[in-house]
């Protein structure tokens, strides 16, 4: 393999198997439910342990793919992951789901810190904007095709036929990642380079700009954890409600580009950052108020809107020889807000007796982002 697309269409291929891997739950809820006995508090803490090993190993990922190598630990990762999937498809106890869970999330952790590098690896200097906005639509694309097959699949072969699917992707990664996939032909290692800590105003500026990130993608779950839900209770079936959540992400899959493109091109990202935010907040409330169709498109043409300018922001607080650990650190804050959230979320659903709280969590989310970057902005601002 020496074309760097052939490279990404193999890092996308496995990333999307992830974020499929990752919405099996929430696409599934009630059949998971009514297997297990458990409740919606439950549902999001087993939506949520799939991100919290995140808070262990997204800050020493980088050290552990400089040591073994990228594609390695990729596809160790890889293997966790289909023996994470294995133990929830033959699993008959809750807590069987839990470990199995966990495992999952562990090998999903490696993916998602060190794929980014690779990324950066294949493009480094030529298209990397475009690829990374590739890479990075792997994620809503992933969970869009959860969300719309997943329904199907245990309609017809019930809940393990699902859960079989999601562990096919996996290893389809896996066969990938290990028959196709090469390290970039200047950097035959594959390591990671090494850096040093960011500190002072790069430290603080590094530590909102993860907490942004991981505000803005906590709001963004409410919408494929928790919409199907709220669609159900409103009178809609299952297939139904998880297609019509879908469409949010697949639309994501073009707003997500829309957004950095338009924020370079007017060169104000930050507008188009805060202005995004915004939008998504009020699709929120319009979903609230009549969840319908349409609603649902318009949030997917918004929902996208800030994740360019979002991940943009590392880049301008930290210099390159603190950029490795310093997105250790912004990870490590991604992963913190998406192991929380879904389980906040979920208990607070189940108090009130509505998914509605979700949603309204996921407003107030947005509205933490958006000071959160203006408070970046003066901090940089005051820095120079």
């Amino acid at each position: 393999m020496t074309s760097p697309w052939a490279a990404l269409a193999v890092l996308f291929t496995a990333r999307l198997a992830m974020a499929f891997q990752y919405q099996v739950v929430a696409s599934l809820g009630p059949l998971f439910m009514d297997r297990h006995g458990t409740n919606l508090a439950d549902l999001g803490i087993l939506i949520s342990l799939y991100l919290l090993p995140g808070l262990v190993f997204a800050l020493p990922g980088g050290g552990i793919a400089q040591r073994f190598g990228d594609r390695r630990v990729v596809a160790s990762g890889l293997v966790v992951m289909v023996l994470g999937g294995l133990i929830m498809w033959q699993g008959q106890s809750w807590s069987l789901q839990i470990l199995g869970r966990l495992l999952a999330g562990t090998g999903g952790v490696l993916l998602n810190v060190i794929m980014t590098k690779m990324v950066a690896d294949w493009f480094a200097g030529r298209n990397l904007a475009t690829a990374m906005g590739i890479f990075v639509n792997s994620w809503p694309a992933g969970i869009a095709l959860a969300l719309l097959l997943l329904p199907l699949i245990a309609q017809a072969g019930g809940l393990n036929a699902a859960l079989a699917t999601s562990m096919v992707l996996c290893i389809a990664g896996l066969a990938l990642m290990t028959l196709a996939y090469r390290d970039p032909p200047a950097s035959p290692g594959g390591t990671m380079p090494s850096g040093s800590w960011p500190r002072n105003s790069a430290l603080t500026g590094i530590l909102i700009a993860g907490c942004v990130w991981g505000l803005y993608n906590g709001a963004l779950a409410m919408v494929f954890a928790f919409g199907p839900a709220l669609l159900v209770e409103r009178g809609a079936a299952l297939t139904q409600a998880s297609g019509i959540s879908s469409l949010v992400l697949w639309l994501a899959v073009v707003s997500v580009p829309a957004g950095g493109l338009i924020g370079d091109r007017i060169g104000r990202p930050n507008a188009v950052l805060l202005a995004g935010l915004a939008g998504f907040a009020v699709t929120f409330a319009l979903a609230l108020l009549a969840p319908s169709l349409p609603v649902f498109i318009l949030m997917g043409l918004i929902c996208g809107l800030p994740a360019g300018p979002i991940m943009a922001l590392p880049g301008r607080v930290l210099r390159p020889e603190t950029r490795a650990l310093g997105m250790g650190i912004f990870f490590t804050l991604y992963y913190f807000w998406m192991a929380v959230l879904p389980a906040l979320s979920g208990a607070l659903s189940e108090q009130v007796g509505s998914a509605a709280v979700a949603f309204q969590l996921g407003i107030l989310l947005l509205a933490l982002a958006a000071l959160g970057t203006l408070g970046l902005t003066r901090h940089r601002a005051q820095a120079a």
